[in-house]
């Protein structure tokens, strides 16, 4: 474990530190370092790092989403090769003990593009929090400089509206269509298709005085590395995975002469508990698995090529250490520090500064307590209800709990957490109105805010310890609708809500599951007790009101439509355009095309991206059997939500169908299939595209989407829709013995 030897746990992390006292004899050792690495970078590499105006050195951030450091060839692990990665560490700095503050990809990011803790950020959560306007960003700071700023992400998580893009010349954060009901944290684009993004930006730099931020989300769960990597474990396939889009963009810099003089830090904004302590992925927990994370520097000119650091170190010391080589002043306010003395091997920083990190998940998400941390060279302490104490040098697995037998340590450390925090506050969620208490009454709401108020002691609330296992049921609830066992999963998750009434979460995924099985009454029952969880939140209502609306409640699908409208501030877009959806389409059932128009242009002035007004024009020609002129403005909707992260349901259907209107069958199967890859359980898409299939003589093709319609949608809507296709194909026998199945499986 190298340095980590020091007996004291967990000292205040005040920056800067005060230097180490040290002895004659470890002065002039120190000098004697010092000059001879000075003389090994060479006088043309000394004046290069400090004339940065004479010769310009890029700057590259890249971030490995989820990345584990000891998954790392670079970090002792054998079980997956990462040549590219292993190259840059080989030319790099590595630093053995490096740590996020955070264990999920929001906050992390902003500490490490701030230079900030996430208590002086305001982000503890991926959902719901961003960047305060007055808060400079490392990309803002170089941009001061004259560097050309360019960033591009890869998860919706990191959109540019949680500020995450400030100082940005560029910043593309633009990912494939997803469906509106899958979990934020899966709208992803792959590493390879934001690759080429960068370097198209990179090809119209006329100067390498550039700063690029590149962030890649192929490692975050579910797992699906390409086949090419099957002979690794699905996480490890994706460690070989990101590997190669790493050794594509480091390929492309050396091509283009960029790479010697880079200034290059690789590093992930979190690691991923795979089993540890009960947890599986991430976000819950603050031990090693998920807080400790890879972190390479490659220097211009080979400077501290090879080097192997101990020393602790954190996210909070990238924006001091780039501004360092920059030349640029450090500005004031920021604990991180320099690692200049550790990159070019002439002292040590304290190892007296411990390093903070947080998780606010459990809180948020759940009704759990937060949990803090402060980790030195050899000890971790974590605040919770039941407090831990870790020697990370004999207990790497922090298995064994050292806090109930040193009470004055554990003392000691609530001390330095409590002078650390001082002054920190937590925004409370926004509190219900008495007016806002009877609307919701006058819907048919009986609750009351249930969520934990964030002023409420977190020693009070549940440790998340006991509840690793719940949060386990929670996930494995997910992972059974993904294979289509929602009846499973519906039972799984009343178990976890039975100990956990408060779960928002929860009850949110219950009510999905719900719909998803088909068991609508049920469903709506689920969302209204999730709008009595957090009646603050608008996606409650637009859950529950698009329940109502499949339930043909019509008025009470529009009541709660507008009452999300009411809720949703101005910068959620998200939310506005999904209640301005359910407008739509409670205008649309009741043929009121004028309301259905005004419901289309709210949406736009939300979101000027989202072109709700042309697929409501088509949906309206359509409806019309204009068919002619229909297919103009869905065309035209359908170009404009490229690179938009959500799609709009039914889209690809209307265009489909006017499209075999007209004649233009191979189109409209393309369009078919479309809609059924973003939401593949929309029935009228599967029976229409079988029916095509079955008007062109592709009597198999219409049979296996009939099977595969069964499959996708396993619910009494689904066997009740499969039949009557095959009743209309005129297979009066498989329709029945579709009805029997039906009856079997179901008692209808």
């Amino acid at each position: 474990m190298g340095s980590r030897n020091r007996k004291r746990v967990a000292p205040r992390p005040a920056a800067p530190a005060p230097r180490r006292r040290f002895s004659p004899s470890a002065l002039a050792a120190a000098a004697i370092v010092a000059v001879v690495a000075v003389a090994g970078i060479g006088l043309a590499a000394w004046w290069y790092l400090r004339e940065p105006a004479a010769a310009p050195m890029p700057v590259i951030v890249i971030s490995i989403d989820t990345l584990r450091a000891d998954h790392l060839p670079a970090y002792g692990y054998t079980k997956v090769r990462t040549p590219a990665i292993d190259a840059l560490a080989a030319d790099g700095i590595v630093f053995e003990h490096a740590y996020a503050h955070a264990p999920q990809t929001l906050p992390s990011h902003a500490s490490i593009l701030t230079g900030q803790l996430p208590f002086e950020t305001g982000v503890r959560d991926n959902v719901g929090f961003t960047l305060r306007d007055s808060q400079e960003t490392l990309a803002s700071r170089l941009k001061a400089l004259g560097y050309a700023t360019g960033g591009v992400v890869s998860a919706f998580v990191l959109r540019r509206q949680t500020g995450i893009a400030r100082g940005f010349d560029f910043f593309d954060d633009e990912m494939p269509p997803a469906a509106p009901d899958m979990p934020m944290g899966q709208v992803r684009r792959d590493g390879e298709d934001s690759l080429a993004v960068a370097e198209r930006w990179m090809r119209g730099l006329s100067s390498p005085r550039f700063f690029l931020f590149f962030h890649t989300y192929d490692m975050h769960a579910p797992y699906r590395p390409p086949d090419r990597f099957r002979q690794y474990g699905p996480y490890d396939g994706e460690v070989a995975y990101s590997d190669e889009v790493v050794g594509r963009l480091i390929a492309w810099l050396k091509d283009k002469g960029w790479y010697d003089r880079a200034l290059i830090v690789f590093l992930s904004d979190h690691g991923e508990s795979l089993g540890e302590h009960g947890e599986a992925e991430h976000g819950l927990f603050i031990y090693d698995s998920t807080i400790r994370v890879p972190f390479i520097v490659k220097m211009p000119r080979e400077l501290g090529r090879g080097r192997r650091v101990p020393d602790p170190v954190q996210h909070i010391d990238l924006v001091p250490t780039v501004l360092d080589y920059l030349g640029a002043p450090r500005p004031a306010g920021l604990r991180g520090r320099s690692l200049r003395p550790l990159i070019e091997g002439t002292g040590r920083l304290p190892v007296d500064a411990g390093l903070y990190a947080e998780s606010f998940y459990g809180r948020y998400h759940f009704g759990w307590s937060e949990l803090y941390s402060l980790t030195d060279a050899r000890y971790r302490f974590i605040k919770a209800p039941r407090a831990e104490l870790y020697d990370l040098q004999k207990d790497e697995a922090e298995l064994h709990n050292l806090a109930p037998d040193r009470p004055q340590v554990v003392s000691a450390a609530q001390g330095e957490l409590g002078r650390l925090l001082s002054g920190a506050k937590v925004d409370a969620p926004a509190q219900v109105s008495k007016e806002d208490l009877e609307r919701l009454q006058a819907l048919g709401y009986v609750g009351t805010q249930a969520s934990v108020p964030l002023d409420k002691p977190g020693e009070l609330l549940p440790d998340p310890k006991d509840k690793a296992a719940t949060l386990d049921k929670f996930r494995g609830a997910i992972a059974l609708s993904a294979t289509g066992r929602y009846d499973q999963a519906v039972r799984l998750l009343r178990e976890v809500l039975a100990d956990n009434p408060t779960m928002k979460d929860g009850w949110l995924q219950l009510g999905v599951e719900l719909v998803r099985a088909g068991r609508m009454p049920e469903a709506l029952e689920a969302f209204k007790r999730l709008v009595e969880v957090d009646p603050a939140d608008a996606n409650s209502f637009v859950s529950a009101g698009g329940v109502l609306f499949t339930l043909g409640r019509l008025d009470e699908a529009k009541a709660n439509a507008e009452m999300a409208l009411s809720k949703a501030p101005p910068a959620d877009r998200r939310a506005r355009t999904s209640a301005c959806e359910l407008l739509v389409k409670v205008a649309m059932a009741r043929k009121d095309y004028a309301a259905a128009r005004q419901a289309a242009a709210q949406a736009q002035e939300a979101d000027p991206t989202f072109p709700l007004p042309a697929f409501v024009e088509g949906e309206i020609l359509h409806d019309n059997r204009s068919f002619d002129a229909a297919v103009v403005p869905l065309e035209q909707a359908a170009r404009s939500l490229q690179g938009h992260p959500f799609a709009i349901p039914d889209l690809y259907f209307y265009l489909a169908d006017t499209l075999a209107n007209l004649g233009r069958e191979e189109e409209a199967v393309a369009a078919f299939r479309q809609e059924l890859r973003l939401f593949p359980q929309n029935l009228r898409a599967r029976a229409s595209l079988a029916m095509l299939y079955r008007a062109a003589g592709r009597n198999a093709d219409a049979e296996r989407e009939i099977d595969t319609l069964l499959r996708a949608v396993p619910t009494p809507d689904g066997y009740a829709m499969a039949a009557k296709t095959w009743a209309i194909f005129g297979e009066t026998a498989r329709a029945e013995a579709v009805r029997a199945e039906a009856k079997k499986r179901f008692g209808t």
